[in-house]
């Protein structure tokens, strides 16, 4: 039986694992109709898994293949992300069915415009991340091991069945990056292909191209935070690098997957409008017009705490700049309110979707084209057939 709690003593409980606890509706375990053993909470990571994406090197050392990173692991040591560990000359995911986070959010939150308007999706994360981004709002958790954060046991099909007992229309890797938890993701993803369910994920993009090639043969979409448009921003801002990131965004395209594009507009960092134009630019060219684009309004947090708000008209002449580059559907993210949040049909421009913070409503869309004017809308608009 799930301990019943207050919600001041969950809130002690949770420790690290600030994004659980923070602004969105969590699962209630403890009142679920169905309560389950993977309710408990516990301090450290609880199970671990064989990875297949490493080789072995000389003297049990390995190198991962899972990022870019390609990080060499001697024995007893971990990666960069934390998550991953050496054990003997084997190489061990240490987050495998051991999220920190999970809560039920409405798809716009990830942020996709063009999946499934007004559903919910079913969401969590483990501790880790490949990047350090000196912006992150869930640093708490991204930037701890899965010893430091209090863990749930929850195997791919608990989180099925939870999703679908929660009414919920995707299942997403979100709040941290989910690359970290792959082998996790790709259970999960393949259990869903069965059910009436997406998979999507959240995600900075960094992945080499074979574990990508695995996850496209279960991912439905993809929203991908496309930081800035220069390598010296990657490495000063994220420890990370832009290029991979570039072709994680072809190869998602090539392999049929819906991706939608983030760009956090870090006042004085990545603002620069000829670097918007370029990778406006770029989007168009390699990706195609039919893209949504949003531009979200950044504000301090975790290591830029002393850099104010993105002003809004930055954002506003960000999206005016996309579009003049051919890019039909850009958005202005993080200002509630804002007319750019809706969505409108690229060629008779008659309001499609319109969107106040999560308030959704579908105005003038059928089967996936403008009511209006017949014109096509990018997206998934329906569960496939086939689920």
């Amino acid at each position: 039986m799930v301990d019943q709690i207050t919600r001041r003593t969950f809130l002690n409980r949770c420790g690290k694992s600030a994004v659980f606890c923070a602004g969105t509706t969590a699962l209630p375990w403890a009142t679920s109709p169905r309560p389950a053993k993977a309710a408990l909470l516990k301090k450290g990571f609880i199970n671990r898994k064989l990875s297949p994406y490493y080789i072995l090197l000389d003297d049990d050392a390995v190198r991962c293949n899972l990022c870019p990173h390609t990080c060499e692991v001697e024995p007893g040591e971990r990666g960069f992300c934390e998550v991953r560990e050496n054990v003997d000359g084997k190489y061990y995911s240490l987050v495998y069915a051991n999220p920190c986070a999970v809560h039920i959010d409405p798809i716009e939150k990830k942020p996709f415009f063009h999946v499934l308007p007004g559903s919910r999706s079913f969401s969590l994360a483990t501790a880790g991340c490949n990047f350090d981004c000196k912006f992150c709002q869930n640093w708490e958790i991204s930037q701890a091991r899965p010893d430091e954060t209090y863990n749930y046991e929850l195997f791919p099909k608990v989180v099925v069945e939870n999703a679908l007992l929660y009414k919920c229309l995707s299942i997403a890797s979100t709040y941290v990056e989910p690359v970290i938890f792959m082998e996790y993701m790709l259970a999960i993803g393949k259990l869903a292909k069965t059910k009436p369910l997406l998979k999507v994920m959240h995600s900075n993009g960094f992945v080499n191209p074979d574990p990508l090639k695995d996850l496209c043969e279960v991912l439905d979409a993809a929203c991908i935070d496309l930081k800035g448009f220069t390598e010296d921003y990657y490495q000063n801002i994220t420890e990370g690098r832009l290029e991979p990131v570039l072709n994680t965004l072809k190869q998602l395209s090539s392999g049929n997957v819906h991706t939608e594009i983030v760009n956090l507009m870090v006042t004085g960092k990545n603002d620069d409008f000829k670097q918007v134009r370029a990778m406006s630019r770029w989007i168009y060219q390699e990706l195609g017009p039919e893209v949504p684009l949003h531009f979200s309004r950044f504000y301090p947090r975790y290591k830029l705490k002393g850099v104010p708000p993105t002003p809004v008209s930055t954002l506003e002449h960000a999206r005016k700049t996309a579009m003049e580059e051919g890019l039909k559907y850009v958005y202005v993210g993080n200002v509630p309110e804002h007319p750019a949040e809706h969505t409108y049909c690229p060629t008779c421009k008659k309001m499609l979707i319109r969107r106040i913070g999560y308030r959704v409503k579908v105005l003038a869309l059928k089967d996936g084209k403008c009511s209006y004017c017949g014109t096509p809308i990018s997206g998934i608009w329906r569960l496939p057939s086939n689920s």
